[in-house]
């Protein structure tokens, strides 16, 4: 049931609107209040406009529409109504108003135009929509939105835009789901985050407004900017970003460019910490250096991009593509400003020119240029080195 209202009277009818207007009344003008004469022939007007199948104007109208309860879904000031009986529906022009959830305000609404719909609880607006979040002053605005209270989803869409103090975003369409406080934008999403500054871009976003998280299941392009120019870029078929620790994890085909130090980071999964300038990878991970053509993998990797240091664990391997040489080792300390190692644990080296192999429990150099020493540990563990007379059938990793 519709409930329009009124400082003069209240009109009921059943099982249709209950219509009462706020200020002056279609056909009555000046600040003189009503007679009876025109309030009985007000009622009759709206009886009539009931049973046939005619339209009915209103000026300066509340609208509002409640659950069984008793609670309110809207309450919508609108500047001229009309009202039709064969569609069930009212026409607003320039309505101004709140939405409720369980009887409790949640946004303010405005818009150029709207069709509030007798049947099926449903509202919608057009036309430079305005819509604020009370709680966490989320602000989304648009061309179209609609309300549909018993499904607990708002739909703003067409020029969608939202925009709170940690975040600004842009897509096709914005679905909120007002008691889980999740939103979700869909098709050509640009999320645009503050503090670190970022740009997210992807196809569906989640915005968990509670948590200050955001997510996407999509494959996604992170962006760091700074000085508006982009410093680091990330990839990953899953990314999420936590608004308050200012941490993203990057799942799936996981890939982080930074550019200074120049690599190409590659992992199933790895965490990226602005604040901290560090990367953490638990699980296999990839990095090559772009400018020098070093490759190392390991088990496990954690980088400090503002010392330029990665510590590489488990089965690490190294090579320098230049060079054609090869490092084997448990566990390799990186150092890339000057593009030195330590290694340590079950060394191996190898070299194609001049061919040479060597082997121990520690080593320290260059991959790039082939300035490698090899180390024993002090207690026992030995350096061999093994020559290969016949350069042109040796081969690395033989």
């Amino acid at each position: 049931m519709i409930n329009l209202k009124s400082k003069t009277s209240n009109f009921s009818f059943p099982k249709a609107l209950l219509l009462t207007l706020v200020a002056l009344l279609l056909g009555m003008g000046g600040c003189a209040a009503p007679s009876d004469t025109q309030k009985n022939k007000l009622a009759e007007d709206l009886k009539t406009a009931e049973k046939s199948n005619s339209t009915l104007t209103l000026n300066k109208v509340i609208l509002e529409q409640a659950n069984e309860k008793g609670e309110l879904f809207w309450k919508v000031k609108s500047k001229d109504a009309v009202y039709s009986k064969d569609n069930k529906i009212v026409n607003v022009q320039k309505p101004v108003g709140k939405l409720f959830q369980d009887g409790k305000e949640i946004y303010d609404i405005q818009a150029e135009t709207g069709e509030v719909f007798q049947e099926g609880n449903q509202i919608f607006l057009k036309g430079k929509i305005v819509a604020t979040d009370l709680k966490n002053g989320v602000v989304l605005k648009g061309n179209e939105l609609e309300w549909r209270p018993k499904q607990d989803v708002l739909v703003v869409r067409n020029n969608l835009t939202g925009d709170n103090k940690q975040m600004n975003a842009s897509a096709k369409e914005a679905r909120v789901f007002t008691r889980a406080r999740r939103m979700e934008l869909f098709g050509s999403v640009v999320a645009d985050i503050k503090d670190p500054v970022l740009q997210l871009r992807t196809e569906h976003l989640i915005w968990f407004l509670d948590q200050q998280k955001v997510s996407s299941d999509k494959p996604s392009q992170l962006d760091r900017y700074k000085d508006q120019k982009v410093t680091d870029r990330g990839f990953a078929d899953q990314t999420d970003v936590d608004l308050k620790t200012k941490i993203a994890t990057l799942t799936k085909n996981a890939q982080l460019m930074p550019s200074d130090p120049p690599l190409q980071i590659d992992s199933s999964l790895m965490s990226w910490n602005f604040p901290a300038q560090s990367v953490v990878s638990p699980g296999p991970v990839k990095v090559f250096h772009r400018v020098e053509k070093v490759t190392m993998t390991g088990d496990t990797g954690r980088g400090d991009l503002d010392k330029k240091i990665f510590y590489m664990t488990g089965n690490v391997l190294g090579i320098g593509q230049k060079r054609q040489s090869q490092l084997n080792s448990d566990r390799v300390i990186w150092y890339l400003a000057n593009q030195t190692f330590d290694a340590e644990g079950n060394v191996v080296y190898r070299q194609l020119d001049p061919v040479f192999n060597l082997t121990g429990p520690k080593a320290s150099g260059q991959l790039k240029d082939q300035t490698v020493i090899v180390k024993g540990d002090g207690g026992g563990g030995q350096v061999v080195t093994e020559f290969v007379p016949d350069e042109k059938n040796a081969t690395l990793g033989k």
